[in-house]
């Protein structure tokens, strides 16, 4: 049984969770590495959406106290019946692991089920077990991954201690399931930062076929430029996205990709582009209109 948190207990995990804690996921092209450099550019909002959240390593690294409401977003619905599950039904999903193997076995006989057949505290379970059991968090295709220098990413003895401050972090958290067009324009307000981390530019098939393709690049930045509220969206270094993206505030960081293990760890060059310059120019011409009216 989980253990019920007292009010002092959930006073002081609110304190903590005002410092960073980690993704309880990996996840491919999540920002466990740039989440710092990234939380650092946030400007001032109100509301804080994340339009592609993957393992959301920006929400579990940012002050929840900087944004009064939070929402995250996936259009994965495995991912997000995960999430929601964590937030509304973690004894449950903690007791579903009671029995459980890690073997080859079990990977490939959970990998062959069918989502759509299950409860969502079985698909939740599902999903999780395959991520933190499969190579490289593959999504489509998961392939199990055992090495002989490594010990199982899956704990079973310590998932209810790993969730458990997931699942109160998650607790005034909004989990929404929609196209990121239907996000962007739904939550639009001045006062809304969203943070957009589409699929790295060549690698649009890695989350399953049709999901999002080269096109989205175009159909996201023609949003973008329109929106009311402001965003930073965090994408790979290379010349189609520099060009069609050139109107923006861009910057140029430096991150490690580490899908293929430390080992194979590499430099590279991302791009965080805003368009909080933009917005900033905007308000400072409406104060000089405002003095020249005085």
């Amino acid at each position: 049984m989980i253990d019920i948190f007292t009010e002092t207990q959930t006073i002081l995990f609110r304190k903590q969770t005002r410092t960073a804690m980690n993704s309880f996921l990996a996840y491919m092209g999540g920002k466990s590495r740039l989440a710092a450099t990234i939380i650092k550019t946030m400007p001032s909002h109100r509301c804080y959406v994340e339009v592609f959240c993957g393992a959301a390593w920006l929400l579990f690294k940012k002050d929840e106290n900087l944004s009064q409401v939070e929402i995250i977003n996936d259009i994965n619905g495995d991912l997000v019946t995960l999430y929601r599950v964590i937030k509304h039904h973690l004894e449950e999903f903690v007791r579903y692991f009671k029995w459980c193997l890690i073997a080859r076995d079990e990977f490939n006989r959970l990998r062959a089920e069918r989502p759509e057949t299950l409860t969502d505290i079985q698909r939740a379970a599902r999903f999780y077990y395959l991520l933190k059991n499969g190579y490289s968090a593959k999504i489509p295709s998961p392939t199990f991954s055992n090495s002989p220098s490594s010990k199982p990413r899956l704990n079973l003895l310590r998932i209810e201690e790993e969730l458990s401050a997931v699942h109160l972090r998650l607790a005034r958290v909004s989990i929404e399931n929609l196209p990121y067009q239907t996000v962007l324009e739904r939550f639009d307000r001045p006062d809304t930062l969203f943070y957009v981390d589409p699929p790295y530019y060549g690698c649009e098939d890695y989350y399953g076929k049709g999901v999002f393709d080269k096109n989205d690049f175009t159909v996201l930045k023609n949003i973008l430029k329109d929106i009311k509220g402001l965003f930073i969206l965090s994408i790979n270094d290379v010349k189609p996205i520099r060009e069609l993206f050139k109107k923006f505030h861009v910057e140029t960081v430096t991150t490690t990709y580490t899908a293929g293990g430390a080992h194979k760890a590499l430099r590279v060059c991302e791009l965080l582009i805003t368009n909080h310059a933009a917005q900033q120019q905007t308000v400072n011409c409406k104060i000089q209109r405002g003095l020249r009216g005085v």
